[in-house]
């Protein structure tokens, strides 16, 4: 059952963060949720194992439109949300999609450009943060954090 969720999950462009161990829900509810939305499959799989380890429940999709389809949107308590995204919404675009439905969900935003002006005007538009790949686990937690609103 767990591999037949798994297998829709993937053909969807859903990757689990949770490991396998036990019912996903019951993590979910026990961890705060962190969304990875990243076009790059690497970023999928890696980011979610770290995320794991530091604590939370972690989910990945493969595009914004594949997010705002799945059932997750309520759940999610943080997005590490790509910037670039081809061929469909851009991470910006889902923020401001999210905000017009009045999805208040903290985000923070991965980017391999280093371009200060956009991660100014990312941070102007209410992103939490705009962390430049490659950076670092502690980079990375204390931006999960201040999205949280953890010390």
């Amino acid at each position: 059952m767990m591999a037949d969720r798994r297998a829709a999950a993937h053909d969807a462009g859903i990757t689990s963060g949770l490991g396998g161990h036990g019912d996903e829900r019951a993590m979910i509810a026990e961890r705060p949720l962190v969304t990875v939305i990243d076009d790059d499959e690497s970023v999928r799989e890696s980011l979610p194992d770290l995320l794991r380890e530091l604590g939370f429940a972690a989910l990945a999709f493969s595009s914004a439109e594949a997010f705002l389809a799945s059932d997750c949107v309520h759940e999610t308590k943080c997005l590490v949300l790509d910037i670039l995204m081809p061929g469909g919404m851009s991470g910006p675009d889902l923020q401001r999609e999210l905000t017009r439905r009045r999805q208040q969900i903290p985000t923070v935003f991965i980017t391999a450009n280093g371009d200060e002006t956009v991660r100014q005007r990312l941070l102007a538009e209410g992103a939490v943060a705009c962390v430049f790949k490659p950076f670092s686990e502690t980079t990375l937690l204390e931006a999960i954090n201040a999205a949280l609103g953890v010390n």
